[in-house]
């Protein structure tokens, strides 16, 4: 069996409580509004959005729909904008579509918690989150992936 360092225990269960507290500041569309920390790197910045988006197109499916952001224009937010529309996603940042459009309104939360960087992302059907490790040079899964799916 594998034993945990006490800090990386803090850390999941630290990212598990952010993961699960989406409640405590809905937007609009019932979604966390998107925040992400400042401080991260572009790299990092980069290396998380690919591995998010990767892992929200393994949920949703490959840029089967237009996604609505609201950006912060931080490091992570123009990351994820790239990253959703490098998997083939529409990317609108100003809410407007012609009506027809399947619109997934997508929000986004970048924490810096123990020395790692924690990261969810949420739509209303789906919320996923994992820890990374950062570095000056990008970012590196430090936790499994978290999937939580509303009915």
């Amino acid at each position: 069996m594998r034993s945990h360092s006490p800090v990386r225990t803090i850390a999941i269960a630290g990212f598990l409580t952010l993961v699960f507290s989406g409640c405590q500041s809905l937007g609009p569309e019932g979604l966390v509004t998107s925040n992400a920390s400042p401080e991260i790197s572009g790299p990092a910045a980069s290396a998380i959005a690919g591995d998010m988006v990767s892992r929200l197109a393994e949920q949703i499916g490959p840029g089967t729909a237009t996604v609505a952001l609201k950006q912060d224009n931080t490091p992570f937010g123009k990351a994820l904008e790239a990253a959703l529309k490098g998997w083939g996603y529409a990317v609108v940042t100003d809410q407007k579509t012609d009506g027809k459009t399947k619109l997934i309104s997508l929000a986004y939360v970048i924490e810096s918690f123990e020395g790692q960087m924690l990261a969810r992302l949420s739509t209303t059907r789906i919320q996923i989150g994992r820890a990374y490790s950062v570095t000056t040079e990008g970012a590196t899964p430090a936790s499994p992936l978290s999937v939580m799916q509303r009915g």
